[in-house]
């Protein structure tokens, strides 16, 4: 699919009132690929994994959440084969709401939103409309990510960080909570991890919306 297609296609009844990134055109596969060759940092599935991924297999995962507008891109690359992109693997992605609530869980069973599954394309890359996500407390703001194989064998799971200035401008719009009571060096699953959690870029304002980019290396 076209990316001007699929990004028409993902904003089309969405319902939610938000803006969406300006930046879309600095998603390209140079862009996204910084060289390096290090496995990504697995981490815990935990406390609120994906537990329907296969009816969640859409670009949009906003469902009726609201929130500062966010674009992830994901490109998936093989250690194991020269870091080349891996085409044709499932990436599930799951966040906590700007309230720090997770669908599927607690006061949301019989919701799904901020949850979805995509195959990765020729280039390793997969992308998701959503919002960026809050904090809860006890934790940094994150991003859970799984990768898998076409049959469904895990691949990586791992958990995505954000640049503090970027969530600290989000948290101080008035759609969020405020500044979270969990930095990035205080929180106990990146302490060790930081620098392979971070995302690889975040751009954009609270406006017009953030884009992502990361790049998830498996062996």
């Amino acid at each position: 699919m076209e990316r001007k297609d699929f990004l028409k296609k993902g904003i089309v009844g969405l319902g939610a009132i938000i803006a969406l990134p300006t930046a879309f055109n600095a998603c390209t596969k140079e862009e996204k690929t910084d060289g390096s060759c290090t496995l990504s940092a697995p981490e815990t599935k935990g406390p609120y994994p994906i537990l329907t991924p296969t009816q969640l297999v859409r670009s949009s995962i906003i469902g009726d959440r609201t929130g500062v507008a966010l674009l992830m891109t994901f490109t998936v690359q093989d250690k194991s084969n020269g870091c080349t992109p891996l085409s044709g693997v499932l990436v599930d992605v799951w966040h906590c709401d700007k309230d720090g609530n997770y669908s599927q869980y607690g006061s949301y069973t019989s919701a799904n939103f901020l949850r979805g599954r995509q195959t990765t394309d020729s280039n390793g890359n997969v992308s998701f409309i959503s919002i960026f996500p809050g904090w809860y407390t006890g934790r940094a703001p994150h991003i859970h990510l799984e990768v898998l194989s076409s049959s469904g064998t895990s691949l990586l799971a791992t958990q995505i960080a954000f640049p503090e200035s970027v969530y600290n401008a989000v948290y101080a719009t008035t759609d969020y909570n405020g500044t979270p009571d969990t930095t990035n060096s205080e929180d106990n699953l990146f302490a060790d991890s930081l620098s392979l959690n971070m995302a690889d870029s975040v751009i954009g304002n609270t406006t017009d919306g953030y884009t992502l980019l990361k790049t998830i290396t498996v062996s």
